[in-house]
């Protein structure tokens, strides 16, 4: 029964992972037609890329034993394409005036230069599956945390602009479930390595969500007033003549 639920919890992890990797898709959608990143950041995506890295690495029979976390394999492996797939967009329609394409560059060659020392260090200077799995789940659990937290990013901008425009609700929502999902999942297997970054993940994953509903609607209201600033103007400078023309007769 325990392993038949541990085998569940990690089909539906795998589920709920799958829905957080696709869900910048719609925002990708708009970038592309656009042709414009907007204000949105492409650092979420990038430390996501490098928690896909580490835990595929993490699920292989190189540090686990045989194929215990096949589950963690499967959905980092499509993490990756993914992950790579919105950088790669979000480099081509970034503006090159703000160098952010040079940023990108630095922090994604950053990210695989982690990968590689990991991977090399845990295959050369450990010789058991424990060790090389303490080490590598040790690196994964800050890239966990940082994954969950990366759109704590924009929470500035949210809570300044009173706007969730660019604090997409699908990202935050399937962060919380996916966080509380392999939570549970590393927990069942005993494994404090899988569910540790993940105790952490969940309530980062609520303060989004909280924020979310908070400012939802504010940011929504924000359009008609200025429309309304803008039809104001153009009253009043279709007023100025009348005024003028009023105040030359009289004189």
């Amino acid at each position: 029964m325990g392993d038949r639920l541990h085998l569940a919890i990690g089909v539906m992890g795998n589920a709920a992972s799958l829905l957080l990797y696709a869900a910048p898709i719609l925002t990708f959608a708009r970038v592309m037609k656009k042709k414009s990143t907007e204000e949105f950041s492409c650092i979420p995506y990038i430390i996501a890329l490098l928690n896909c890295l580490l835990y595929t690495w993490y699920g292989l029979p190189v540090v686990s034993y045989r194929w215990e976390n096949f589950p963690v394999v499967t959905i980092n492996g499509l993490g990756i394409l993914l992950e790579i797939s919105f950088i790669l967009i979000y480099f081509c329609f970034t503006s090159p005036r703000e160098k952010v394409q040079i940023k990108v560059v630095g922090i994604v060659v950053t990210v695989f230069t982690v990968f590689c020392i990991t991977a090399v260090v845990s295959s050369f200077l450990f010789h058991d599956h424990h060790h090389r799995k303490l080490f590598v789940g040790s690196v994964g659990l800050v890239a966990s945390v940082a994954m969950y937290g990366s759109p704590l990013v924009v929470v500035r901008q949210v809570i300044l602009t009173k706007s969730v425009e660019f604090m997409p609700f699908y990202l935050s929502f399937f962060s919380f479930l996916t966080s509380l999902l392999w939570m549970a999942y590393g927990l069942l297997g005993h494994d404090l390595l899988l569910a540790s970054p993940n105790l952490a993940g969940t309530p980062l994953g609520i303060l989004q969500l909280v924020l979310y509903f908070k400012y939802r609607k504010r940011g929504i209201m924000e359009e008609p007033n200025k429309w309304d600033l803008e039809s104001n103007d153009e009253k009043s400078k279709q007023l100025q003549p009348v005024i003028n023309n009023d105040s030359d007769c009289k004189i």
